[in-house]
């Protein structure tokens, strides 16, 4: 079985972080975020994955390779222009990448759910597609799917007014596809699947399974930490080792006897963080510098980030790669640091 992965956005509501590397190859715990997704396709017996990509290609062909040994074949198409969220298949499909019955999910999402009760259902009910649906407690941000008792899909409503709401199931941005819906995908345009595709395989072979387990989109910053802490608590199926629940301090990272680090955080490899620094609820990556007597609550510091003694960055706040934070700033709440910025101890950004 194949599957195509829609990595090809450019993860705006991330910046600063996506602005030195695509959302799927940012680090997320303890490897790249799309490395989760690669994992949880090879639980359910897919063993090619294509890459549709176009923003920052480079870094994810060096963040993933072509695969690990007993691990799905990855290869990558790239778009030269977006081409929205049915684009790719068509253009993949139109390269010979294709075969007869493929999957198509989202590459911003961090999930367990069970893919083979989905191929399992496609297969019972002869469906041309059959579309993961997951239950949230308030799907007036999502995609809401209204179906039959048999999973045949009746209706899609893209963000309902309150009184339209009479279901908790939402698109989760997994699907089982016929090679056929490819002949109903205009070419060499952007195409969305949800609302030109979709809408038109109602009554023609649309199904859709209900699927529990865990379904989070990474794309805030909040949804990312709150991702990394789920991660590191089991609440979502992985491998990673966790130091402690909801903490991981990599080996090759320096925290001072004196500093207090968690109870939720990671501390990637290479990172110091000093005597007397508070690090709580925050992610550090890959070689990091923390002074002395700094507190950090709540917030995502990029790789290389250097920040001085005394420092206060407060919840919210996104520090972008090889950014410098002078000894004595205070960034507050929210604040977002471009790459390679220098903060000086009398500003005080947002």
């Amino acid at each position: 079985m194949q599957a195509l992965v829609l990595v090809g956005g450019e993860g705006t509501r991330l910046r600063p972080l996506t602005l030195t590397r695509p959302k799927p190859a940012l680090p997320l715990v303890d490897r790249p975020f799309i490395g989760y997704m690669v994992e949880w396709l090879a639980r359910h017996g897919i063993d090619e994955v294509i890459m549709a990509c176009g923003f920052r290609a480079e870094s994810l062909r060096s963040s993933l390779g072509d695969g690990v040994e007993d691990g799905p074949a990855i290869s990558y198409l790239e778009e030269e222009e977006a081409l929205g969220t049915a684009g790719p298949v068509r253009l993949a499909a139109d390269r010979g990448l294709l075969g007869d019955r493929f999957m198509v999910l989202n590459g911003d999402v961090l999930a367990d759910l069970d893919l083979t009760a989905l191929q399992r259902q496609h297969d019972e009910t002869g469906a041309v597609a059959t579309l993961a649906l997951y239950p949230v407690e308030d799907p007036s941000a999502y995609g809401l799917v209204r179906r039959r008792d048999d999973g045949e899909v009746l209706e899609f409503l893209e963000k309902p007014e309150p009184e339209q709401i009479d279901t908790d199931e939402v698109n989760a941005g997994a699907y089982v596809l016929e090679r056929s819906v490819v002949e109903s995908i205009p070419a060499g345009r952007a195409v969305s699947i949800e609302r030109e595709v979709f809408p038109r395989l109602v009554g023609e072979g649309l199904f859709g399974r209900r699927l529990d387990g865990y379904w989070m989109d990474i794309g805030t910053p909040e949804r990312y930490l709150q991702a990394s802490w789920d991660i590191l608590e089991g609440c979502v199926q992985s491998d990673v080792v966790a130091t402690a629940p909801g903490l991981l301090v990599e080996e090759g990272a320096e925290v001072s006897d004196e500093a207090q680090v968690g109870p939720r955080a990671v501390i990637r490899r290479g990172c110091a963080v000093g005597e007397g620094a508070t690090v709580h609820d925050s992610v550090l990556l890959e070689g990091c510098s923390v002074g002395a007597r700094t507190t950090i609550e709540g917030a995502i510091l990029a790789a290389d980030v250097e920040v001085g003694e005394g420092t206060t960055i407060d919840h919210g706040s996104v520090i972008g790669e090889g950014a410098t934070i002078a000894a004595g700033a205070s960034l507050e709440a929210g604040s977002r640091i471009p790459p390679g910025e220098l903060v000086a101890a009398e500003t005080v950004p947002s």
